[in-house]
């Protein structure tokens, strides 16, 4: 059976459907959202090590309810959750993952990864697969870290197949991490030049799988369930993470659950769909006021709206939507639903 509980490191999950860091997306209300439709684990958007540590004073543990405090909490309902890291020095790197101890996080992921400019040009995300020495021993210090101040939580590794195609070196980057620490690999089999183009190529993932005795996590061009079965068939990963496929489809954690094991699933109303992205959107005011949670909400409403009669119509408004009540009105006004 492909849905089964996973060990990694210390830590033991009863199921092996994860929600990846997506950056400007895996917020606090977004991840709720994902546990309270079925994500077995959740990974917060990526934290700068750098700025944890020059801004000490903001991350206290008496600051946690301070808006630069939400992108490390713990949602109400998570009872599990990783906080990601990326940076490319050692020694800061410990610091940034000492200082996570007031959030209890259940595993410290560490950015291999992330393709964007403003994070490579520092030496971190994608930019460490050219550096797998430096990666290792950046997963050597958050592990010390982990061990002195985490109650030793595992720490993982999320990378790419490589900076380009004439450096896959996806195979050594990772036996590197897991030598020096790591429980985990999450594999998303692009290249950094690929960024989000052209087709992730699980063949790596396999691959992978045979070439190290930690858990491998597939990631990459998941979008139904039919793909989570055919990339634990093909690729024989432990477990999987769906990152743009889980964008206003936070239902795909429990439809792929059913598909899996054979349970009977129905797929939400339109009406049902909305109200969750509604509900999305209070959650998230809660952390970040209202005029900031409305305009990030307007990226995942135009998920949310997808299929839906009128939606063409509907993303056009909520695109401008300004406030709570601006939304109320515009999904109202399509005759789709009251909202409370």
């Amino acid at each position: 059976m492909f849905y089964r509980p996973i060990q990694i490191g210390s830590l033991s999950l009863d199921g092996n459907l994860f929600l990846a860091p997506v950056a400007g997306y895996t917020d606090r209300a977004f991840r709720s959202i994902c546990v309270e439709q079925g994500a077995n684990f959740t990974f917060t958007e990526l934290v700068s090590s750098e700025a944890l540590v020059r801004n000490p004073l903001l991350y206290r543990a008496d600051s946690l309810n301070s808006s630069k405090m939400n992108i490390l909490r713990r949602a109400d309902n998570e009872t599990r959750y990783c906080i990601q890291l990326f940076g490319a020095n050692p020694n800061t790197m410990f610091k940034a993952a000492a200082m996570l101890e007031p959030c209890r996080p259940s595993a410290v992921d560490i950015n291999a990864g992330c393709p964007v400019p403003k994070v490579t040009k520092t030496g971190a995300g994608a930019a460490l697969m050219k550096t797998p020495a430096l990666l290792g021993r950046i997963v050597e210090s958050v592990v010390r870290a982990s061990e002195a101040f985490l109650g030793g939580v595992p720490v993982t590794v999320k990378i790419r197949s490589g900076w380009d195609s004439d450096s896959l070196n996806y195979a050594i980057t990772a036996r590197i991490a897991v030598e020096a620490g790591a429980s985990m690999i999450s594999l998303h089999p692009r290249t950094r030049a690929q960024v989000y183009t052209g087709k992730s190529d699980w063949r790596l993932i396999t691959d992978l799988v045979s070439c190290i005795g930690a858990p491998v996590a597939g990631s990459g061009d998941l979008y139904s369930p039919q793909d989570a079965e055919r990339m634990f068939r093909e690729t024989g990963c432990a477990t999987l993470m769906f990152a743009r496929g889980a964008m206003g489809n936070p239902f795909i954690f429990a439809e792929t659950r059913a598909f899996l094991t054979g349970a009977m699933w129905t797929a939400p109303s339109i009406t049902e769909r909305l109200e969750t992205g509604f509900r999305q959107l209070v959650l998230l005011t809660q952390d970040i006021g209202e005029r900031i949670a409305c305009r990030e909400m307007r990226k995942q409403f135009c998920a949310y709206t997808k299929g839906a009669e009128h939606g063409a119509e509907m993303r056009n408004y909520l695109t401008h939507a300004e406030t709570i009540d601006d939304y109320r009105k515009i999904l109202d006004g399509g005759c789709l639903f009251k909202l409370v």
